[in-house]
Formats: C-alpha cells, sequence, structure tokens
C-alpha cells in the first residue's frame, strides 16, 4: 500500500493527483495548453518511444486531465484510467477498443437512448454482431453468448426505468466465456456503487451527470485494469481523439471534492420524494431503488450502499396528463439531463428514447405517462409542494 491509500475516499478525493508547480497553489492549476516544449531534441524523440516520462499533446495526456484520472481512480480502485470528451465517447472507445469485425457483443435491452444506438445500430455496420436480452434474466445471459462474444454491456440503475442487474453472476458469466464486462455506472455514481468490486472489467462514466454535478462541463472516464488501459485503450484514444478539455477536467476535479457531500443530500431528497409519491393517488406507478416495492430491492441492497437520486413514476392515463404534470412544475426543470444540483425531469417516451418504436417502449417498460426524475439539492420540503400542487392538477 503506497502513502496515499492508506485514507479514505473522501480525503482521496481533496488531495490526489495533485502536483504542484513551482508557484505552490493551493488549487489545482489548469494547464490550457494544446502542446508541450522539450528540452532537447534527443528527450523529444524519447517520449515519442515512451522511454522518458512527460506530455506530448494534450490528445495524448494532460497534467489536468491526469489529475482527474487519478482521482477517479483512486474512488472507483481502478489500476488506471482515460477521461474523454463526453460520456457517449467513453462508451463508443470502451467498445470499439476491444471489438473488430466478427466478434460479437450481448447487452442489456435497458439501456440510455444512445447506447442503445451504438450496440443496436453503430456496432452492425461495421461486421460486429450484437444481442440485446433482458438483463435480469441471467438464463438469458447465458443463452446469449457465443464464442465470438467479446464484449457484455449494462447499465444498473438502468436508464430509465432503474433496473437493476447482478453485476457478479453476469461478470462470471461473462467470464466464463472468456469476454469482458463493461458497466455504465452513471446512475449509481462511484459513491453508491463500485463494479469493479462485482466482476466488472471495465467502468464508464458520463462525467457531465454526478461528477460535474451542475450542469455545465461535458466529459466522460473510462477504467479498469492497467493492461487493457495502457495496452489496448490508450492508442485508441490517442489515434482517434476524443479528448477531454483542460479547462473540464479542471471543473471535475474541484467537483470531485464535493462528490460525497452532494450525492448524500441528493439521496437524502431522493428517498423523501419516493416514498411521497408512493403514498399519493395520483402517482400509479412508482419506482426507486431505494425503496422496499422495487422488484429488484433486495439485489439493489447488495450492490448498492443507497438508492441514489433517480426516480421513475407514471402519472395519470396518457402522454396529455403526463405533460400537464411536468408543465405544472414551478421548482423542477424539464431536461433530458441528470446528476444536476436542481432537480430536472423528462418524459422518456418524446425524449431520451423517442427514437424506440412502440414495441421496443413496450418491453421496455416505457409508458406515455412515464416520467423520470433527477432529484437535486433544494430543500426537500419545497419539492414536495412543488410536486403536490402540480399532481394536484392531473
Amino acid at each position: 500500500m503506497s502513502e496515499k491509500d492508506k485514507y479514505r475516499p473522501r480525503t482521496r478525493l481533496v488531495h490526489d493527483g495533485q502536483s504542484r508547480s513551482p508557484f505552490g497553489e493551493t488549487s489545482e492549476a489548469l494547464y490550457l495548453t494544446s502542446g508541450f516544449v522539450y528540452d532537447s531534441a534527443e528527450q523529444a524523440e524519447a517520449r515519442f518511444r515512451e522511454e522518458d516520462e512527460g506530455y506530448i499533446y494534450s490528445r495524448f495526456g494532460n497534467p489536468t486531465v491526469r489529475t482527474f484520472e487519478e482521482r477517479m481512480m483512486a474512488l472507483e480502485g481502478a489500476d488506471d484510467a482515460r477521461a474523454t470528451a463526453t460520456g457517449m465517447a467513453a462508451v463508443t472507445a470502451a467498445m470499439l477498443s476491444l471489438l473488430k469485425a466478427g466478434d460479437h457483443v450481448v447487452a442489456a435491452r435497458a439501456l440510455f437512448g444512445s447506447c442503445r444506438y451504438i450496440v443496436e445500430t453503430l456496432l452492425p455496420r461495421y461486421g460486429v454482431e450484437t444481442t440485446l436480452i433482458d438483463g435480469r434474466d441471467l438464463d438469458a445471459w447465458q443463452q446469449a453468448m457465443r464464442p465470438q462474444t467479446k464484449v457484455v454491456f449494462l447499465e444498473t440503475p438502468s436508464n430509465p426505468l432503474l433496473e437493476i442487474i447482478d453485476m457478479q453472476a453476469v461478470a462470471d458469466i461473462t467470464h466464463a466465456h472468456g469476454a469482458r464486462l463493461v458497466v455504465d455506472n452513471v446512475f449509481a455514481t462511484p459513491m453508491l456503487q463500485r463494479p469493479l468490486d462485482f466482476g466488472a472489467d471495465i467502468v464508464v462514466y458520463s462525467a457531465t451527470k454526478h461528477i460535474d454535478g451542475q450542469g455545465r462541463c461535458l466529459g466522460g472516464i473510462i477504467l479498469g485494469n492497467e493492461d487493457y488501459v495502457r495496452d489496448e485503450l490508450a492508442n485508441f484514444l490517442r489515434q482517434t481523439g476524443p479528448a477531454l478539455s483542460p479547462f473540464n477536467a479542471w471543473v471535475m476535479v474541484k467537483s470531485l471534492e464535493t462528490l460525497p457531500v452532494r450525492v448524500d443530500a441528493h439521496c437524502d431528497n431522493a428517498e423523501t420524494l419516493a416514498d411521497f409519491l408512493a403514498e399519493h393517488k395520483a402517482v400509479n406507478r412508482l419506482i426507486y431503488p431505494g425503496h422496499g416495492d422495487h422488484p429488484q430491492y433486495d439485489l439493489a441492497q447488495r450492490q448498492m450502499t443507497r438508492g441514489g437520486n433517480l426516480i421513475a413514476f407514471d402519472v395519470g392515463t396518457d402522454k396529455a396528463d403526463a405533460f400537464n404534470f411536468i408543465n405544472a412544475l414551478e421548482i423542477a426543470s424539464i431536461s433530458n439531463n441528470l446528476g444536476d444540483a436542481k432537480t430536472l425531469i423528462t418524459h422518456p417516451a418524446t425524449t431520451t428514447h423517442f427514437r424506440l418504436d412502440d414495441a421496443a417502449k413496450a418491453e421496455l417498460g416505457i409508458r406515455p405517462t412515464t416520467l423520470r426524475v433527477s432529484i437535486g439539492l433544494e430543500d426537500t420540503a419545497d419539492l414536495v409542494e412543488d410536486f403536490t400542487r402540480a399532481l394536484a392538477i392531473t
């Protein structure tokens, strides 16, 4: 154990990865530069040969970006990591760095719309076969595996209906077939769930969400073991270029210092609002992993330390009722983003998952009346009053 490894995550999120400049700043420096200079032509040659440590070009690596990566590594318990410009860049790079024509991917069908596009539309264009299954069904995972299966992909909790998938069981199936498990852990955040502890090989995040936490910057990150990151992922990112900007990385670094406090406050508010919605006569269905009536509550309790800040629920009998409700909200804003300090609500059937046909939506349980809310950091009583007013007209 290194000296820094003795500290707990909340301490490491404040201190890890910092490399002070000669000015001795307290806040991490922002290295807003595209390139770097060398002491000699010989040093430049050595850098490109990877015989000399140091930076070459911010598309390949940057000190501020590395600080963000190292703090995320400490939080996730990963050997190494690479940051990307967006969460979808992280998902795409994590998959494509492992795949070639003739390979096969198995994925849970309950995915964010753009993730499902990658699996269902983009990968097959390049000769990668894919199979979508009900991620809750372990037999379905087993039956979908083939000799050509190289990647297994899932979200848990899933977007938007918060399905919980048994990561350890899926990891065991994945590894028995010589494949690797990639987990999108955005909804849980690394504060509530660490997929590597449950057998995942690679973890991806949209840092745009809770990690930034205030709706300011786009970013993503991929975490895994050192062999994967350095031997397979790093050169893929270097050549294809989905680099995180140093400025965005700096914002993420500062945000990580408050992530534990924010996530706890998000969960406090979400638990209160979930209890309120569960008892309200205008709510037809409530889905929240931290609520006792979630169909996979016991599994959520094993994998997550708390239920998170995402809630799905149904109001009224049709789309008009759902729209009337969200239009009546005063505090909660209509937005397809999540993980913000502000409470955000969206109608998945017409936004994040609008490209799915009616049959696919029905298969996932996305109804015209379904709403997804990301609970923010407002006063809980104000949120309950806001939802009470809006529900009264539904």
